[in-house]
């Protein structure tokens, strides 16, 4: 899920001990069997932060195959609003920052793509001031 604020979005960074340690990413995870992506999206963001989270547009889509042979596809949705305070329940840090200081992370590989286009300024319109 891509949150965002006037001018920010928020990453997440996993936390020492898990798969990719202190790699960065976006809040979201796997699909449980009947889910839609959307679905799965809402249900991972109460799970992982404790917010009740509008779902809006799709922003990209992507297949990604990591050395050790795993295959994820990934769908980030824009997420536009929520409702709650941010509680941290399962990353090692949170942080707010501009599309054009993604590049200063290390992101899952999966991820590289998207956030190299959202660094450039593909999707902009997504940090409009509301």
């Amino acid at each position: 899920g891509i949150l965002t604020r006037p001018s920010q979005l928020l990453i997440c960074q996993r936390r020492a001990g898990d798969l990719h340690a202190l790699k960065w990413e976006f809040p979201g995870g796997k699909l449980n069997n009947g889910e839609n992506d959307a679905a799965c999206l809402r249900r991972e963001l109460q799970e992982e932060l404790g917010i009740q989270a509008s779902i809006g547009a799709e922003l990209y889509h992507t297949a990604h195959t990591y050395p050790t042979g795993r295959s994820v596809a990934l769908t980030f949705f824009h997420v536009p609003t929520f409702q709650g305070q941010l509680v941290n329940h399962v990353f090692e840090t949170l942080v707010w920052v501009e599309p054009a200081q993604l590049r200063q992370y290390d992101f899952l590989e999966g991820n590289v793509e998207f956030v190299t286009s959202l660094a450039q300024g593909h999707w902009n319109s997504l940090f409009s001031m509301r």
